[in-house]
Order: structure tokens, then C-alpha cells, then sequence
């Protein structure tokens, strides 16, 4: 294994970032990374519709965590561009046993996240691949993305209409009432 634990320690954030206790140490045939204590990450960045295929958390969170460093810290300082952070990830999904489909998927959704992110070097070289992956994993996860987008918003609009319920059965505590007099 490339990573030198098969433990990743972290601790809560009131946002949705958690912070590693202890370094994350990637050491590989070429390249040696290390993610230093209090890097924040939010693991894998899956939209929550999404999540039906690919969770945030799962063989690919060290990857997931070494890439977010890759695409702040590692692209700000020289170590890395934006291409190589996302092929370094898919080869890490690879070492760390992520499935075939399910990583080069992933690989996609790092590259579009390049893409509408401003990190565009190198895109134009991948946008044939990309496309490719894309038209063939669009029928396998369309259908059942469109399910549970269509089942979060029926959750969505019960959660509001609830949450609206409750406020209106409430009762109203302003004002001086019998147990304000003295």
C-alpha cells in the first residue's frame, strides 16, 4: 500500500470540513506527498443526489483527502498542476482499490470539478476521454440519479411542510400572561 496507515484520524468541524489529527503520508514509486495535521478536507466532494453510487467516505478516502490537498496546497506551492492532481487521484483510487468503473467515473467528476472550478489546464486533453466515460456511464447513472432527485425533493417539500406545521401549532409566548404577574 502507497499510504504508510490504513487509519485516517480526524476530528469535526462545525462546517462541513473535518481535520486530520496526524500527518497522511503517501509515499509512491515516483512521488512522495505528505498532508499535514490540521488539513481540512470534506472527503470525497459528491453532490448529495449522487450519493445513491458513490458515498464520501469508502476504499477511495485516502485518495480523496490526498486530492483535495493535491488541488489546494499542493497546486499553490508548484508541487502539482490541477492534470496531475486529478491523475494522481485516479491512480490512487486504483492503489487503494476503489473498482474500475467507479474510479474512472470518479477520475470524470475530478476533471469537470476542473473544469467549472477555474482549473482548467489540461482539460482540453482530456475532454475526448471524458466524453467518452460520460456517454458510457450516463445510462447506468441517469436513471437512478433522476430517482433520487426527484425522492429528495419530495423529502425537501415534507421537511418544509413540517417544519412550517410545528411552527404554527406552536404557542404564541409573548405578552404578559398569568405566570408574568407578581
Amino acid at each position: 500500500m502507497p499510504f504508510t496507515s490504513d487509519v485516517v484520524t480526524v476530528t469535526s468541524t462545525s462546517g462541513p470540513l473535518w481535520v486530520l489529527n496526524e500527518p497522511l503520508e503517501y509515499d509512491g514509486r515516483w512521488q512522495h506527498f505528505t498532508v499535514p495535521t490540521g488539513f481540512g478536507t470534506d472527503f470525497a466532494t459528491i453532490p448529495q443526489v449522487l450519493r445513491w453510487f458513490i458515498d464520501r467516505t469508502g476504499a477511495h478516502t485516502r485518495a480523496a483527502i490526498l486530492h483535495d490537498w493535491l488541488v489546494t496546497d499542493g497546486i499553490e506551492t508548484g508541487v502539482v498542476t490541477h492534470r496531475d492532481a486529478d491523475g494522481i487521484f485516479r491512480r490512487v483510487l486504483r492503489e487503494t482499490g476503489t473498482p474500475f468503473v467507479r474510479r474512472w467515473i470518479m477520475w470524470c467528476g475530478v476533471r469537470y470539478g476542473s473544469l467549472w472550478g477555474g482549473r482548467r489546464d489540461g482539460w482540453w486533453r482530456d475532454l475526448p476521454l471524458v466524453a467518452a466515460i460520460t456517454v458510457l456511464a450516463a445510462p447506468l447513472v441517469v436513471p437512478p440519479t433522476v430517482v433520487a432527485a426527484a425522492g429528495l425533493a419530495v423529502y425537501r417539500v415534507v421537511e418544509g411542510g413540517v417544519g412550517m406545521a410545528r411552527q404554527l401549532a406552536r404557542p404564541h409566548r409573548g405578552g404578559a400572561g398569568p405566570a408574568s404577574r407578581l
